[in-house]
């Protein structure tokens, strides 16, 4: 089990690597909105807004690193982090506010995305002649792996927030809550319980079964807290089928 405390905090501007593929890692509002192609890639519009609280945190924790000036969430910087992970062909993303971002990501291949060797990624995407299947599975036992791709500044400020995404260390939901709580304040936790991330994806062809979600004709649409990436208190499993 890794020490969540011994880590140093993260520069702010790293911290959007995984935002799109297992949905914000911040207390933050955050929407995707886009289409996926029948290979794979896809075109997605990423908007991300951080709520007062987590503002607070990652200001101070930017302070105490030395970095005093720019927004909070610099998009350009984002973008180029978020440009080296597997399977992103490019992203590109504006501040519309200090604690705001919104632009395109370019995917050349989903399932590449965030792939580690021969295991390969989180997400199963298949097509074949007569429809398709895409499943994003994220567990505690693979989420390690996935955490390994992104970079140190990141796995930091995971770190920092005492995610067990990041620390491997086994909690509840409440348990996780109260850690926050007892090291940031009640507010801070509260808010990130009460974050979500909500997502509408158009598939190639109507969507005939979906799991975790809801759909209407090629539609698909997810709501999911965050609280539940964050702890990984059970295994998340999302399915569409076309």
């Amino acid at each position: 089990m890794k020490n969540s405390h011994s880590r140093r905090p993260a520069f702010v501007y790293l911290l959007f690597g995984l935002c799109f593929a297992i949905l914000p890692l911040l207390s933050c509002t955050a929407r995707i909105n886009g289409p996926l192609a029948a290979d794979g890639s896809a075109i997605l519009s990423v908007s991300v807004s951080l709520e007062p609280r987590m503002t607070s945190l990652i200001r101070g924790l930017a302070s105490a690193g030395g970095y005093t000036d720019g927004p909070i969430l610099n998009g350009s910087a984002l973008a180029r982090s978020m440009s080296a992970a597997p399977g992103i062909a490019s992203a590109s993303f504006t501040n519309t506010a200090p604690t705001a971002i919104e632009g395109p990501v370019r995917i050349s291949k989903i399932s590449d995305f965030l792939a580690a060797g021969s295991r390969g990624g989180f997400i199963a995407f298949e097509q074949g002649r007569t429809g398709g299947r895409c499943i994003i599975s994220i567990s505690r036992d693979s989420s390690p792996e996935i955490i390994s791709l992104l970079s140190p500044e990141i796995v930091d400020y995971l770190e920092a927030l005492m995610a067990p995404l990041a620390t491997e260390e086994e909690l509840s939901k409440t348990e996780y809550l109260d850690l926050v709580s007892s090291v940031y304040g009640r507010p801070l936790a509260d808010e990130i319980a009460a974050a979500r991330i909500r997502a509408a994806i158009e598939f190639p062809r109507r969507i005939t079964t979906i799991r975790g979600g809801n759909s209407a004709g090629r539609l698909a649409e997810f709501d999911v807290p965050l609280l539940d990436v964050l702890v990984l208190e059970a295994p998340l499993s999302y399915e569409v089928a076309w």
